[in-house]
């Protein structure tokens, strides 16, 4: 007996909610089929990554920049169509790019 039919028994007429789009994820953001190319440079001897290739909204872009620089409490900016990143996240804004659904390709190492 699984927990379905566990919470069937204690609960009779409950009815569960079947959505319609579990399996994909939900972003108001723009997915594109090339990959966003994320590189690791230096400048002026300090450490950044640079998130370059999206070809959608420049505003899209920019929500992306302030969500991932939320979750990883560090500072960047918005220059050319790139976004820039004070330190090495490579692996962590890969990771959060692909839990997103966007396809990310990595440079530099």
């Amino acid at each position: 007996m699984d927990l379905q039919d566990q919470l069937k028994n204690l609960f009779p007429e409950h009815v569960p909610e079947v959505s319609e789009n579990e399996s994909e994820p939900k972003s108001d953001i723009w997915m594109q089929d090339n990959p966003i190319i994320c590189k690791y440079e230096k400048r002026k001897g300090k450490p950044i990554t640079i998130l370059e290739g999206y070809t959608g909204a420049t505003q899209d872009f920019k929500k992306l920049a302030k969500e991932l620089k939320q979750k990883l409490s560090v500072g960047g900016s918005f220059k050319d169509d790139k976004i820039i990143i004070q330190g090495d996240y490579r692996d962590k804004i890969m990771t959060i790019l692909k839990e997103k659904g966007f396809n990310v390709k990595r440079l530099g190492g």
